[in-house]
């Protein structure tokens, strides 16, 4: 009986989703607070090379678009309540976010890395962090990559945003943070930011925090395969090269 309901459960939002691509709308979701790619501006709008990808995504797709803000922690359970129909907030495809959607192919690629006092020795070990204080945002694949890696050698202080968590390191909190390196290219040139740069070695390429992806309900099949056809289109037209000019001065798909 439970498998007959769950599999009722998948069908209605395959069905649901297919009714939303046949009204022309889709409702979006961003984080709001993961500059430079989501982020409220002092207008109070949101902005962002997530936003600006989803704004082409839709327009490729012939379908509006509403941007939906919400906080991180709580973003896929939106999705999966149907609050909106898709996530596009730089979100890496792990095991156990893929039991709760469905993903795209990565529509952008980076690696994740420490920033940190290059002044200040770093040695990326249980014994080189020994003493030190770790940041990284709460319920992201850095902060679960330093409690695999390094707890119980050096202190984990986790923040609610990235953006409070490179004010942690700004303020001393922290003496290094994980993230990934696009936000902190960004920080870097700010003027907090100024006095940090990269240290240690990158993560592996193979750590899922390096492509970032779409995440749609799960079972929604046809929206997934509208996401990839959109991403290639933009690709191929030069208009997602245009924004990832916009906000950096290299390639990062």
């Amino acid at each position: 009986m439970k498998l007959v309901r769950f599999s009722l459960l998948i069908l209605a939002f395959i069905l649901l989703g297919s009714q939303v691509m046949a009204q022309g709308t889709l409702r979006i979701a961003t984080e709001g607070a993961y500059p430079p790619f989501n982020e409220i501006d002092k207008n109070g709008t949101v902005v962002g090379f997530d936003v600006d990808i989803s704004l082409a995504l839709c327009e490729a797709m012939d379908v509006k678009c509403t941007i939906v803000i919400n906080e991180w922690d709580t973003i896929l359970d939106g999705l999966t309540s149907n609050k909106y129909d898709a996530v596009i907030a730089s979100m890496a495809n792990t095991p156990e976010r893929a039991k709760l959607a469905d993903f795209t192919g990565y529509y952008y690629r980076s690696r994740s890395t420490f920033v940190g006092n290059p002044s200040k020795q770093f040695v990326q070990t249980r014994d080189g962090v020994k003493g030190m204080t770790l940041g990284a945002q709460a319920g992201t694949t850095q902060a679960e990559y330093l409690n695999k890696n390094f707890e119980g050698s050096a202190t984990i202080k986790l923040g609610k945003t990235t953006s409070d968590t490179f004010a942690m390191l700004a303020k001393g909190e922290v003496d290094a943070m994980l993230s990934d390196s696009l936000t902190i290219f960004d920080f870097l040139q700010t003027e907090e930011g100024r006095r940090f740069d990269f240290i240690g070695a990158p993560l592996p390429k193979g750590d899922p925090s390096s492509e970032a992806c779409i995440a749609v309900r799960k079972g929604d099949s046809e929206l997934t395969a509208a996401f990839n056809k959109a991403i290639k289109d933009i690709r191929l037209s030069g208009v997602y090269e245009k924004i990832n000019r916009k906000y950096f001065p290299f390639s990062i798909y």
